[in-house]
């Protein structure tokens, strides 16, 4: 059993990631906006990534072994109307926010002697795609962390980040919010389909766990083959 830490844990991906974690006896915590329909014995603080907030140390478990930082966005517009404001907001969501929730449990983490961290990109970042300036770049920059930071803390924590295409997901609600809109973004992968947020969760508990002890600094992508094949 190990103790576990998922920041924006109440949704999508993170939310998945929590009922895994929980099915096969971990301890999970989750800081995120809103609690939602987290079972109640999930210990549970409200914080925002956005903003001046340090990140609560208090509510940081005690054991920690493992971190995974779920937050993003889908804000798919033209460069052109793409204004600075937002570049700076995808990157404190994204980037900047993940770095101080890091931060303030790095030092619990290299406690454990076993941690690991898992971080998101997106398939757009290897794969040029239109109207995803904003994002590319945020996540661009968290596969350079990714390395960085699978580099400066080995041996005693792994760093590794998942990179997926569009996942079913309230974030990606619109997207996917008519059949039409649905089979065309399906058709666009090798594998006719849109990925669950559990199969992607099932890779993160996987990079948490021992079973991929020798794993550190990958950036791995769950894209149902669109940015291979």
């Amino acid at each position: 059993m190990a103790t576990y830490l998922i920041i924006g844990g109440s949704s999508g991906i993170g939310r998945a990631l929590v009922d895994q974690l929980l099915t096969d006896g971990h301890d999970v915590s989750v800081w995120a906006r809103e609690q939602r329909d987290l079972p109640a014995s999930v210990p549970f603080t409200s914080y925002d990534v956005i903003g001046e907030t340090d990140p609560p140390k208090d509510a940081i478990p005690d054991g920690l072994d493992g971190l995974v930082y779920c937050p993003g966005s889908i804000n798919l517009k033209s460069f052109r109307s793409l204004k600075a404001p937002a570049f700076r907001e995808a990157f404190e969501l994204n980037v900047v926010g993940a770095v101080r929730c890091l931060q303030a449990a790095e030092r619990t983490l290299k406690k454990s002697g076993k941690a690991a961290v898992v971080f998101f990109s997106t398939v757009a970042v290897q794969r040029g795609m239109p109207f995803h300036a904003g994002v590319a770049a945020a996540k661009g920059a968290v596969e350079g962390l990714t390395r960085s930071l699978a580099a400066e803390y080995a041996p005693s924590i792994r760093v590794n980040a998942i990179a997926p295409s569009l996942t079913d997901t309230p974030l990606a609600e619109k997207l996917l919010a008519t059949d039409e809109k649905r089979e065309a973004s399906a058709s666009r992968h090798p594998l006719k389909r849109v990925a669950s947020a559990e199969e992607i969760a099932a890779m993160a508990a996987f990079l948490l766990s021992d079973k991929a002890a020798f794993v550190t600094g990958q950036v791995i992508g769950m894209d149902g083959g669109l940015s291979a094949v």
